[in-house]
C-alpha cells in the first residue's frame, strides 16, 4: 500500500530546510520490537532450541533476512530460512492482531506533521504484508509514501530504503529528518546522508555529528525537527 505521492510546493514552511521526515516503524512508531523477539522465542522452543537473551541486541531492527539466519546458525535448528521467515512473519501478524501498542508522542507527531502538511515517509525493514497490516493502525493519510524490507534490494543496514524513499518525495536526502530506534536504522539513514533523531529502543545508541539522540518521541516536535536542520547550515 503505496500512496501517491503529493506535489511538495510549499508545503515546508518559508525559511525551513526541512523538505520531509521519514520514519522507522517497529519501536518507533509502534511498540512492537518486543513481539518479534517473542515470536522468535516461540518458534524455536517449538523446534527445541532456547534464545539466548543476549541474542536480541543482535537481531534487532535488521532483515529478517539477517536476523532469521543468525537465529539458525547460533541454535542449528533444523529449519529452512524461507520457512522460518513464514512462520515469523504469521507469528507476529498473530500478535499485532491482538494489540499495537503506539509509542508515547508517537500519534501527536504524525498529527503535528500531517496538520503542517510535511511529506512524510515510512521506512521499515518489515515485510510488505507487515506493514499494510500496521498501517490500518498508523493510519495510511499520514504517510505520502511507505517502503517495506522486501521492495528493495538491499535493506538497512543498506542505505537503499531511505535513498528510495527520498527520491520517492523529490527531496534532498540531506535536508530529510530521519526518526529511528535501532543502531541498524540509524547506520542505513547516515548513509544515506540524512540528519538522523534516534530513540533507543532495545540497545543505547551514541551521540555523533548529525545524529541526535532522545530519550521518547514526546521530545520531538516539527520546530525540533526544523531546528535539526537550522543547526546543519
Amino acid at each position: 500500500m503505496t500512496s501517491t505521492v503529493p506535489a511538495l510546493g510549499t508545503r515546508t514552511a518559508e525559511g525551513s530546510a526541512l523538505q520531509a521526515v521519514l520514519l522507522d516503524m517497529d519501536g518507533t512508531l509502534v511498540d512492537t520490537e518486543g513481539f518479534w523477539w517473542d515470536v522468535e522465542v516461540e518458534i524455536f522452543a517449538g523446534l527445541g532450541h532456547t534464545l539466548d537473551d543476549s541474542w536480541r541486541h543482535v537481531v534487532v531492527g535488521g532483515p529478517m533476512t539477517r536476523s532469521a539466519g543468525f537465529l539458525i546458525e547460533a541454535t542449528g535448528a533444523d529449519i529452512a530460512l524461507a520457512e522460518l521467515t513464514v512462520l515469523l512473519n504469521q507469528g507476529f501478524e498473530d500478535r499485532i492482531g491482538l494489540a499495537l501498542p503506539m509509542m508515547p508522542g508517537a500519534a501527536r507527531l504524525l498529527a503535528e506533521l500531517a496538520e503542517y502538511e510535511i511529506p512524510t515517509a515510512l521506512v521499515s525493514a518489515s515485510h510488505r504484508r507487515i506493514i499494510d497490516r500496521v498501517l490500518t493502525s498508523l493510519g495510511p493519510q499520514h504517510f505520502a509514501l511507505t517502503v517495506a524490507g522486501d521492495e528493495v534490494a538491499r535493506t538497512k543496514p543498506y542505505p537503499d530504503p531511505y535513498l528510495f524513499a527520498a527520491a520517492g518525495l523529490g527531496v534532498d536526502p540531506a535536508r530529510c529528518a530521519v526518526v529511528e530506534d535501532t543502531a541498524t536504522g540509524v547506520a542505513a539513514a547516515e548513509a544515506a546522508g540524512c540528519h538522523v533523531v534516534a530513540v533507543p529502543s532495545v540497545a543505547p545508541i551514541a551521540p555523533a555529528a548529525r545524529r541526535t539522540v532522545v530519550t521518547s518521541l514526546e521530545e520531538v516536535d516539527l520546530a525540533f525537527l526544523r531546528g535539526l536542520m537550522t543547526e546543519m547550515r
